[in-house]
């Protein structure tokens, strides 16, 4: 039995390497879509199936970035995204609604918790960071910023997209958020 425990041994030193690397590739690929100035400082999380989630990398700033890639909900194969810590509770619900497998009894649960007040809203003036494509190569960005509740009468902005400057989608609800044009 002496010689096979240097093997196991061996077996066991790879093997733990291997997952100690994983956490940092899982860290390195969800701070893709972190601004540059801001990816430093940036907090890297992994959502769990029960829609909380380990934080893999504490950070300095407000940024927490996570991957969705693969999850309910998700169009592209390569999908992560960056927001305020601020939303993670809104982003918990998001993750439970879009479980909901069937797509109408899903966007139901979304226009429920939104019609009986429960729908959490986001940080004011926060921003989400999506990149998402079919690889990350061949990612696109797209940013928004969070204002739930606004309107064009207490913004000043239009409520659609047909003057081809920034606008708020949404309006008037708490899933409300600027849009702009090419992100």
């Amino acid at each position: 039995m002496k010689p096979t425990l240097p093997i196991v041994l061996s077996i066991l030193a790879v093997s733990a390497s291997a997952f100690a690397q994983a956490p940092e590739e899982t860290i390195q690929k969800a701070l893709l879509a972190a601004p540059r100035q801001m990816k430093d400082g940036a907090t890297v999380i992994k959502w769990k199936a029960d829609f909380t989630y380990d934080t893999l990398k504490k950070g300095s700033n407000r940024l927490v970035c996570y991957d969705r890639s693969g999850q309910p909900g998700q169009r592209q194969p390569f999908s992560v995204e960056c927001t305020s810590i601020a939303n993670l509770a809104r982003v918990a619900q998001n993750l439970k609604f879009e479980a909901i497998s069937d797509k109408q009894a899903s966007q139901a649960a979304f226009d429920a918790a939104e019609k009986d007040g429960t729908r959490v809203k986001p940080e004011f003036g926060s921003v989400w960071i999506h990149l998402s494509g079919p690889d990350p190569e061949h990612a696109r960005t797209h940013t928004t910023i969070a204002v739930p509740g606004a309107t064009t009468q207490s913004l000043g902005l239009p409520d659609n997209p047909g003057q081809g400057g920034v606008w708020i989608m949404n309006a008037g609800t708490t899933t409300a958020h600027l849009m702009t044009p090419g992100s």
